[in-house]
């Protein structure tokens, strides 16, 4: 059976974000440190409703996930709970907040080619 953990999974310093990932028979894992309070808004511009159209599910370890939704109420997960993001949905996170996701890794790829395009475009590449 396929595994992973933090301390094995390869990790990504994406300013903000320090992001341990590793992909599991068609599901990607992140292990999620926040290094800086922000929202994805920003970076999800272009795709359908400016929202990550990727479902997550996952668990909050410590701080706070602010998620906004293009058709429902708005959320906030905290340090215990358990959680599922249906598409449509954009997240901001405060600094010191730590959550494990489990996504489907092709529709990660597409949301995360996406964040990377807006995140060059910013950055004036």
């Amino acid at each position: 059976m396929p595994k992973t953990s933090k301390d094995i999974a390869p990790a990504h310093d994406v300013g903000p974000v320090l992001d341990h990932s590793e992909d599991l028979d068609g599901y990607t894992v992140n292990f999620v440190t926040i290094k800086q309070t922000h929202s994805l808004a920003s970076l999800l511009k272009g795709l359908p409703d400016d929202a990550c159209q990727c479902p997550h599910w996952g668990y909050v370890l410590n701080g706070t996930v602010d998620v906004s939704y293009t058709d429902r109420p708005d959320e906030t997960y905290r340090a215990g709970d358990a959680f599922y993001m249906p598409p449509g949905h954009v997240p901001a996170a405060e600094e010191g907040s730590e959550f494990v996701q489990f996504s489907p890794k092709n529709e990660l790829a597409v949301s995360m080619a996406a964040m990377m395009a807006n995140a060059q475009r910013a950055a004036g590449r």
